[in-house]
């Protein structure tokens, strides 16, 4: 079995870009992963969609399945992992996410287009790509207008800065270095176009690692500037974000003052560094001796809303390490749990009033080398259009020198653009 092939010249790469992602909404499951053309040292692709579920991989040993499956194929997988997938030491009562994402889930697709500046690539088992070529160009670009969206957070300020203070009397007792705290914003009987939400938020805020995936009833509309985990051959990469503050865009010179401001924040610098080393312990359990190396500490990032402070960790693979022995090893991410992290996933299934599902999990695809490359779920709304219920939730690390206070203000501001979308 093999696909179809054809190339075709691009000339309106925003607009080629939208009218795949209208063409691949079409089905009950797709993948739509868009760089919106940000330049950087360990660039991908521009963007890649998949549409149609040949086959799938799923339940609670989906890691080892993706081994077994790529030891008797060569092709492409797209999917998820879900915070709560490696989260099976956790006692207590289980929480239900509203939005019901599986805890994992991949799929082979029937169609994948892969699009740089110039060119999309069509490949397909069952149509021909001139085929799906004249149904994407003909597809029209659909302007929808937003209503706006009455949002209920899940907790008051007050219980919020609260938490944050028993979050720190266990930093206090040794407990733990640090932790990332969550909380969720709602809202119930919302009826909305989920294509029309990621048209609008990737436009308030394109990022490198933006998507809007869809597993049946459940979507996912992410605006996220954070990779988890990328393996090119034996090499794997990854870039953990800790220390965000707001750009004055109006001000250059404010702007640039406050981030250098932020990349002279010792608080920003130890948070960003303890998740590096979490980073580079996981990284020493899979890779060879004395190729794990931090290859940028402190880079800020300038995006559309915030200045971010950006590491990036290498290393290089031990001989047959697959995607069970990473996924056992590094997810969830560091940047999205705390140090150490057993501990803190603990303390996050113990005070956080809800399961985070498919948020601080990881959005991606494996090639047929069994090359990937993995988002952090982050900046995301997140939808069922079945039960209507629309959710978004946002964090910050915590650690002994946070202010409570502070670190609400931060979850505002990374909630910002998800309001700004909705019409709050």
């Amino acid at each position: 079995m093999k696909r179809t092939k054809k190339v075709y010249p691009v000339k309106d790469l925003p607009n080629i870009k939208e009218q795949i992602l209208h063409w691949v909404n079409h089905f009950s499951v797709c993948s739509f992963l868009d760089n919106h053309q940000y330049d950087s040292t360990h660039h991908s692709v521009e963007c890649i969609a998949a549409a149609g579920e040949i086959c799938r991989i799923t339940g609670p040993d989906t890691a080892k399945a993706i081994d077994a499956f790529y030891k008797t194929n060569q092709d492409w997988l797209f999917g998820h992992l879900s915070y709560e997938y490696n989260a099976k030491h956790l006692e207590g009562t289980q929480k239900k996410n509203q939005i019901h994402f599986s805890d994992a889930f991949f799929f082979r697709p029937d169609h994948i287009l892969t699009l740089n500046n110039e060119w999309l690539t069509i490949e397909s088992y069952s149509l021909l790509p001139e085929a799906i070529f004249e149904e994407i160009i003909s597809t029209k670009r659909a302007k929808s207008n937003i209503d706006p969206i009455s949002i209920t957070a899940g907790m008051t300020k007050e219980k919020y800065i609260a938490t944050i203070q028993q979050l720190q009397a266990h930093i206090q007792k040794g407990d733990c270095y640090e932790i990332n705290f969550c909380q969720e914003f709602h809202s119930q009987n919302a009826i909305v176009n989920p294509i029309a939400l990621y048209l609008k938020l990737t436009e308030l805020s394109p990022t490198p690692f933006a998507c809007y995936y869809k597993e049946n009833n459940a979507h996912l509309i992410c605006a996220s500037p954070e990779r988890w985990l990328k393996k090119q051959g034996t090499q794997i990469i990854s870039q953990p974000i800790k220390g965000t503050v707001k750009r004055a865009l109006s001000d250059e010179v404010k702007d640039a003052q406050l981030k250098n401001e932020l990349f002279q924040s010792s608080k920003d610098r130890s948070e960003n560094v303890m998740v590096v080393d979490l980073v580079r312990n996981d990284f020493s359990r899979v890779c060879k001796a004395g190729t794990v190396k931090v290859e940028e500490l402190f880079g800020i990032y300038s995006f559309p809303q915030v200045h971010q402070m950006i590491s990036t960790i290498s290393g290089q693979l031990m001989d047959n390490i697959g995607v069970n022995e990473l996924v056992e090893t590094g997810f969830p991410m560091g940047s999205m749990t705390g140090a150490p992290k057993k501990k803190v996933m603990e303390l996050i299934h113990q005070y956080e009033p809800i399961e985070r599902g498919i948020f601080s999990g990881a959005v991606g695809y494996i090639n047929p080398n069994k090359d990937f490359d993995f988002n952090v779920v982050i900046r995301s709304l997140l939808y069922n259009s079945q039960t209507q219920y629309l959710s978004y939730l946002v964090g910050s690390g915590i650690t002994i020198y946070s202010n409570p206070e502070l670190e609400y203000e931060e979850c505002l501001l990374k909630a910002k653009a998800m309001e700004t979308v909705l019409g709050n």
